[in-house]
């Protein structure tokens, strides 16, 4: 068992479906001979070969087109795009067809494809480096989102999104990619998609996030903790589809729920894990459901990135009110 980055554990998940996989490839810009802008990439076109590890032209709506006519072909390919404020071009692939493939050929066809992106702020880099696109995405009926916010919940959700017969979106918080090591197997077992994991356990509140921002929101739940406030903390981990019972559960255990999310406030996903909640938990609550989001504005450059990202002190101050209220 090894202690392996973010960004080492998405290595290891490719190295081993390609290994196992003649199906699975990987495309993308600059992914073979310098091995991805992060590095994840890295080594494997030279292990594998540059049939299997392609590098492409700058242009992510052709990388998306070739991979969903190969996913249709039966092959199985893992595109990156260098940083998800990217993606764009490569939208009308994914929503005009990828998407649609297996509903458009009533199951004939599927699109067992993966799009790989880092995600998100924290590093300081410049505009459209740091974007949180993942409401926009799971928007999408046809696409799952993925955000994972750990090594070995990347190497798990990873393997399980190249196994998927459908089309995944895989978002990599940037911020995590060398943040911390954590132990991971390297076995090709994969992690389950389609639910929330249960980061902490506790009974006075509901703390739930995804991606980087989970890791505020656990620092926030040992900070309350010192002051006797037990929060459990659920980590979504798939934005669609999402895993609505594990949320239910928590919130009727605890009465209370703040969500946090990274992205902008408005339309943001947490929004609609508060409608779920409203929906199908209204009497479980003992006061408002609160969310600590990201403004409505362009991420900020560097200086101003910290006052834009919600923070631990944002997070703890939510659920002390949402503590206080009836």
């Amino acid at each position: 068992m090894a202690e392996l980055t973010l960004v080492e554990a998405v290595n290891r998940a490719l190295a081993h479906a390609l290994e196992h996989d003649p199906a699975v490839l990987l495309l993308g810009e600059d992914i073979g001979v310098n091995g991805g802008v992060f590095r994840a990439t890295l080594g494997l076109q030279q292990r594998f070969g540059s049939a299997r590890v392609l590098d492409t032209p700058l242009a992510e709506a052709a990388i998306a087109g070739v991979a969903v006519g190969m996913a249709a072909m039966g092959l199985k390919p893992v595109m990156e795009i260098q940083f998800s404020g990217f993606i764009y071009p490569a939208l009308d692939q994914l929503i005009n067809h990828a998407s649609r493939l297996r509903n458009r050929t009533r199951g004939r066809l599927t699109c067992p494809m993966v799009l790989r992106a880092p995600n998100g702020g924290g590093i300081h880099a410049p505009e459209h480096h740091s974007e949180s696109p993942e409401a926009m995405l799971a928007h999408t009926p046809g696409l799952r989102v993925v955000i994972p916010s750990s090594p070995a919940r990347a190497y798990g959700l990873l393997l399980a999104a190249i196994r998927d017969p459908d089309p995944v979106v895989f978002l990599e918080p940037t911020r995590l990619y060398r943040l911390f090591k954590q132990e991971v197997i390297d076995d090709g077992e994969s992690l389950p998609l389609d639910t929330c994991f249960v980061s902490r356990e506790g009974r006075d509140v509901t703390l739930i996030a995804w991606g980087g921002m989970l890791h505020e929101a656990l620092a926030a739940a040992e900070t309350l903790a010192s002051e006797g406030v037990d929060c459990e903390v659920i980590d979504i981990a798939t934005l669609k589809p999402l895993d609505a019972e594990t949320i239910l559960r928590s919130v009727e255990k605890t009465g209370r729920c703040v969500i946090v999310q990274e992205a902008a406030r408005t339309a943001g996903f947490g929004a609609e894990i508060a409608a779920v909640i409203a929906e199908r938990g209204l009497y479980f609550l003992q006061a408002p459901v609160r969310r600590v989001a990201g403004y409505d504005v362009v991420m900020p450059l560097a200086r101003l990135e910290g006052q834009y990202l919600p923070s631990v002190a944002r997070i703890a101050d939510a659920v002390r009110k949402t503590m206080e209220a009836a």
